[in-house]
């Protein structure tokens, strides 16, 4: 998996890139600081940037972490010098690193805290349920943060883990290092010959490799059960037992300083919760840490005492200063070598009938071209024409050589051919040269693509999971929406609204119903947001959302305009578009072509429920209206009323009931002149108390007024009707 370490240097980050390159891992980090040069262990990709850059989103998109892991107390980048202002460094560090991690909801979060959160006396080890009580700025900034991740955790449910460490030491290099209980008892004893502590205080160390398997065996666990676990040895031990430790590891008598001003206190971590659930890793004496570190200083006290780096013996540090000297005129050498036998050859048979045509210092230049190339050729050249000059000079002058045509020719005939083999063979080095990093970078690729289709075949085994049992199955799917058949007829729309909401995870779904041609009429909604378009809107006149549905696809809100839903879709019969699903409230990251997909089944399963509801009510309406006139029946209209008013109770429209005074032998003709007046989502009917009611869908009790007024102008008083509404 991709692992991102986040923080500074220092011994415990380093031993945790070890452990997970060794455990086969893709290891990145990010340093947090611009101009890190500090002695990292290798990792796969290195990010020196500080945690306030606007860069971590595209970190985070970048290496895709399965697995991040910050630092937290033990990140050498806070130096907490000025606590005060360290500690809001430190938070706004956190929130940046975590709302990275948060934006792409991927993978897990693990924060490394410390029992620096605790301070006072603790009789018994210290629960993962016991409320943190800091001491100080460092500490308080420490508790707040592991409340933040805890937070995130549950607000944005996400993988956050916190792991809080009892005591870690380590191996120290040098005196800064000494950060630590162990080690700065080390220093103490090194510089003064005497430790101070607090007599009865009571602490419990674990050391940096065996927290490094702590940390690993949580962090990569596939489940956890908590999200906080306390990390420690669980073996108490006195600090006065601690000072004796050290003074004998260092072969001093005992000399401890007592603070008396301060009362002992007892701070152990229990690890019960670790233990139960990874089990216990073993971990070192000790004692036996104190004997390395002591030895390690008495070795190198210099280095400790004074700050300076641990030297190297002069043998080495000569090695290193004159290695690459040596390594460059090794082939200098090499050649002058060389010079001798063929200046000896080239001597001897200058007067011999059978070599005088052979020419050794041609071949002595063209065997250093082949083996070195062009620097070699052209230095032995040097040497060859140095070879020759001295010859002619037991024979001829210089003055006589200088006017001698030939030895220009042989000369420069010396030099090209060195010159252009030496190039021939510097070309051929850099093409195997590139065809080795080619073949590596293959390689690497050839790995990559492994990986890629290792986690293919994740996502179809998943995927085929996914289909027999999980919640957005197909199968699932229309398991929940079938429920839509219990329903009358007339509540199958309103409960519709409900089954998206749920499928979809949104809690504001609104479905419109398309009344003519350019308006939409809210029919069922489930919140007060998903009503902010309003009763009525003209869809035809919404751009990219009407252009979208027309096409018969779904509209995704990618550039967030408050004037749009989210997510919408049409639903068509044949060629006409009869209702609209608008979904608001979803995470961007689930705004994806899968959850298009889901959107358009749910939209059919509930159009074939509708579809069926509305032959069924086609199949009564000759038993549903009065004839002659748009009033229903009264046991049609009581069903509808009732079931409008059992969907406002729930949140899913809003109603108004309207009573009407008229006499019973005019109810025809009142039908049909109040009918006249109200739209054709509203109704009109009898009930059985022998009185005439008009209920007027997604219509408040204000907007209820204007109807009052048109039903008094035709001549029928009206009321509304409050005790059912309420």
């Amino acid at each position: 998996m991709n692992v991102l370490l986040v923080g500074g240097c220092g011994s415990l980050i380093n031993n945790l890139i070890i452990k997970f390159n060794k455990e086969g891992h893709r290891v990145y980090l990010l340093t947090g600081d611009r101009y890190s040069k500090a002695p990292y262990q290798k990792v796969f990709e290195k990010y020196n940037f500080p945690y306030d850059s606007n860069v971590i989103d595209e970190i985070f998109e970048s290496v895709n972490p399965d697995l991040t892991v910050f630092m937290g107390a033990y990140d050498t980048n806070f130096r907490w010098q000025d606590e005060e202002a360290e500690a809001v460094k430190f938070s706004s560090s956190l929130i940046n690193i975590i709302m990275g991690y948060a934006m792409r909801s991927q993978g897990r979060f693990v924060f490394l805290s410390s029992s620096e959160v605790f301070d006072g006396d603790y009789p018994d080890d210290i629960p993962e349920s016991e409320p943190t009580a800091p001491g100080n700025y460092r500490s308080m900034a420490l508790a707040q943060a592991e409340e933040m991740c805890d937070s995130f955790r549950r607000i944005r449910n996400l993988d956050v883990m916190i792991l809080r460490i009892d005591n870690l030491y380590s191996m120290p290099t040098n005196r800064k290092e000494c950060d630590d209980v162990v080690s700065k008892m080390c220093l103490e004893e090194l510089s003064t010959k005497a430790v101070s502590i607090t007599n009865g205080d009571v602490i419990s160390l674990i050391y940096v490799t065996d927290a490094v398997e702590f940390i690993y065996r949580a962090a990569a666990a596939k489940e956890h059960n908590e999200y906080l676990y306390n990390i420690s040895s669980a073996t108490p031990i006195e600090k006065t037992a601690l000072a004796n430790m050290v003074q004998q590891a260092f072969g001093e008598p005992e000399n401890i300083k007592y603070d008396d001003d301060n009362k002992p206190k007892r701070i152990v971590l229990s690890n019960l919760v670790y233990d139960s659930e990874f089990g216990k890793p073993y971990c070192c004496e000790v004692s036996d840490m104190v004997k390395k570190i002591a030895a390690d200083m008495k070795n190198n006290p210099y280095v400790y005492l004074t700050g300076e780096e641990i030297k190297e013996p002069l043998l080495k540090r000569i090695q290193k200063k004159i290695g690459w000297f040596v390594k460059a005129i090794v082939p200098f050498v090499e050649n002058v070598i060389a010079f001798v036998p063929f200046f000896m050859l080239n001597n001897r048979t200058v007067g011999s009938e059978y070599f005088r045509n052979l020419d050794f210092y041609l071949l002595y230049v063209l065997l250093f071209a082949i083996v070195y190339g062009q620097q070699q050729a052209t230095f032995s050249a040097v040497l060859a024409v140095a070879g020759y000059l001295f010859r002619q000079a037991y024979e001829r002058s210089g003055f006589e050589l200088m006017l001698d045509a030939n030895t220009y020719v042989w000369i420069a005939q010396l030099f090209i051919l060195g010159l252009v083999v030496g190039y021939m063979r510097d070309q051929l080095k850099k093409l195997r040269l590139e065809s080795e990093g080619e073949k590596d970078f293959l390689a690497l690729q050839l790995h990559d693509i492994q990986d890629i289709n290792s986690s293919n075949i994740r996502v179809k085994d998943a995927l085929e999971t996914q289909i027999v049992n999980q919640n957005d199955s197909v199968g699932k799917i229309y398991s929940i929406t079938s429920a839509l058949n219990q329903y009358s007829p007339e509540e199958v729309l309103f409960y519709a609204a409900e089954m998206v909401g749920k499928l979809i995870r949104s809690k504001d779904v609104a479905i419109y119903t398309v009344s003519n041609g350019d308006y939409a009429r809210l029919f069922s909604s489930t919140s007060k947001k998903a009503r902010m378009l309003g009763n009525s809107l003209q869809y035809t006149k919404m751009g990219e959302l009407y252009d979208t549905l027309l096409e018969r696809k779904v509209f995704i809100n990618r550039k967030m305009d408050d004037r749009y839903p989210l997510m919408a879709n049409a639903i068509y019969d044949d060629d006409k578009m009869t209702m609209i699903i608008m979904v608001w409230g979803i995470p961007w990251e689930s705004m994806t072509l899968g959850q298009a997909n889901q959107l358009i089944v749910i939209s059919a399963l509930i159009q074939n429920a509708v579809v069926q509801a509305n032959r069924y009510m086609a199949a009564l309406e000759d038993e549903r209206y009065v004839e002659g006139s748009r009033a229903l029946e009264t046991e049609a209209f009581t069903s509808l009323m009732d079931a409008y008013i059992t969907a406002e109770r729930k949140g899913l429209t809003e109603c108004c009931v309207l009573k009407i005074e008229a006499d019973p032998d005019d109810y025809f003709e009142a039908g049909i002149a109040l009918t006249k007046k109200l739209r054709n989502s509203d109704y009109i009917g009898t009930r059985p108390d022998g009185n005439m009611y008009a209920l007027l869908s997604n219509t408040s009790v204000e907007d209820a007024s204007f109807v009052i007024n048109r039903f008094m102008e035709a001549g029928y008083p009206s009321q509304i009707y409050m005790e059912e509404v309420a």
